[in-house]
Formats: structure tokens, C-alpha cells, sequence
């Protein structure tokens, strides 16, 4: 779990971040959304201690992240898995090469160790016989997924996803959502998603924080946000007449007016 508490953050005299709280707890997609200056990468980064807040608490599984020394904070990111905007991997080296990455960096094992630990990582994000391609031979949807093996390859216990759709098909990104939730519920992570993706809220957000003008302005799941009163976040996620709609619809699919319609069980990587 990771408990954010009265966080501040200015640059100069602007505040980015301004009083803002929220827990997120473990075996959870908690997503952060807002609009584009919101604050929400500078809340994430704060959170894995890229950006120093101003003021306030944040606490991993009750252990003040903010009051550790570096050496503390190191053993924290041992256990932390980023997957970032693009995918981040390194176009010299093969999938296998990129997955390997951090197993090189932070443990001692084996090379036959590691090899198994790649290959493992590989196959739960549908990716096996991979492992000597390069990224240029990737697809968009194959990028996220070998970054999301290598965010997971060290067994985190909490993974950050920064908008891990973006530049995606509808589809694909319907396929990257359906892993993440999968994964975080398999091996029980605290998960952390920044997002602009409405897919991904509706699907995937058991907590949602949305930011508005660095303040927090509601928290919720993706079952409360459909019912919500509150305006700024209407117009915000349900801004076009077409979204408005699909509101409704899924207003009566929850009170069991009509049965839901899609099912995305089925759904295969692309």
C-alpha cells in the first residue's frame, strides 16, 4: 500500500501539487487522471521520489518514504517496477538484452538463473520466442508488453505505469489494460497508473484520483465515477455527446437495467 499525505509541490511560484492525499492499496489498479497541467506526473514522480515534495508524507506499506535516507530509498526501488511512456527500451539491445536489464543491475544471479527469469517474465506477457529481436522489430502493443516484462522481471511490489497507452489502437490498448489488471491481482503489486486513456479508467480503475488544477478534486472506482455529480469531472471524462451516451448506457448496465454488453475476456495480444 501507499499512502500520499497533504503533498505540496511548487516550482518557483507555482504550485503544482497543492494538499493532496490518497491511498492506494495493493492488489488495486490506482489510477491517477486529470487534464494535461493537472499535476499528475509531478505527483507520480514525487511518489517514487524523482521530485522532493514541499511538504507532506509518502509512506510505503507504513514506512515514510520521504524521512529515509538515500540507502533506505534504494531498497524501496529494488521493489519497484516503472513501465514508461514509449516503452523506454534500448533500441541496441534484444528483447531478452532489455528484459535482462535490471536482473544485471540489481542481483547476482546466474546467467542460466537470469535466462529463466526473462524467459518466465516473457511468457506471462505472451511474448515468448522473442527474446533475440530487436524493439525496431516490435509492434507498438509488443513494446508495452516487453516494457511491462521488464517492469515486472525483479518481483515488484509496485508497479508505476505512466500513460502505458498512449499510441496505441483502441484494441491493443484494451489488451495492455486486461494484462496490467492481471498481472496486479496475480502477484498482488500496488499498482499505479497515469492516464489520459477513458478505456483505462472505465476498465481497470478499482481507485481513481482525478486532479484538477493540482488539487485533488474526487477519488472514487470506475463503478462511482459513472454516478458522479460532481461537474468538472463529467466535463472532463464525458465531454463529447458520444461519451455522454455511453455514460447512460453504462448507468443502466450497472443498476442491471440491460445486461453488459461486451465482454473483453477474449481479447488476444497483438
Amino acid at each position: 500500500m501507499i499512502e500520499v499525505k497533504n503533498i505540496k509541490k511548487a516550482f518557483g511560484e507555482k504550485t503544482v501539487i497543492n494538499d493532496v492525499s490518497a491511498v492506494m492499496k495493493t492488489g488495486q489498479c490506482n489510477l491517477i487522471i486529470g487534464a494535461s497541467g493537472s499535476g499528475k506526473t509531478v505527483l507520480m514522480k514525487c511518489i517514487v521520489g524523482l521530485f522532493e515534495p514541499d511538504s507532506g508524507f509518502i509512506l510505503y506499506n507504513g514506512k515514510s518514504f520521504t524521512g529515509m535516507k538515500h540507502e533506505e530509498r534504494t531498497e524501496i526501488r529494488k521493489e519497484i517496477g516503472m513501465l514508461f511512456q514509449g516503452g523506454a527500451l534500448f533500441d541496441s539491445l534484444t528483447v531478452e538484452q532489455n528484459v535482462m536489464f535490471p536482473l544485471n543491475m540489481f542481483t547476482k544471479n546466474t546467467q542460466k538463473q537470469k535466462l529463466d527469469r526473462v524467459n518466465e517474465v516473457l511468457e506471462r506477457v505472451n511474448l515468448s520466442n522473442t527474446n533475440k529481436k530487436f524493439p525496431a522489430e516490435l509492434s507498438g502493443g509488443m513494446k508495452k508488453r516487453v516494457g511491462i516484462a521488464r517492469a515486472i522481471v525483479l518481483n515488484p511490489k509496485y508497479l508505476f505505469c505512466d500513460e502505458p497507452n498512449s499510441g496505441l489502437d483502441p484494441q491493443t490498448s484494451l489488451v495492455i489494460d486486461k494484462l496490467i489488471r492481471e498481472i496486479t491481482t496475480e502477484y498482488n503489486i500496488t499498482t499505479v497508473v497515469n492516464t489520459h486513456d477513458m478505456n483505462s479508467v472505465m476498465e481497470i480503475g478499482d481507485y481513481i484520483l482525478y486532479l484538477h488544477q493540482g488539487k485533488k478534486e474526487w477519488e472514487g472506482s470506475n463503478k462511482e465515477i459513472i454516478f458522479t455529480k460532481n461537474q468538472l469531472l463529467n466535463d472532463f471524462i464525458f465531454a463529447s455527446d458520444f461519451l455522454h451516451d455511453a455514460k447512460e448506457m453504462r448507468m443502466l448496465e450497472e443498476s442491471g437495467k440491460i445486461p453488459r454488453i461486451r465482454n473483453t475476456d477474449n481479447l488476444k495480444p497483438l
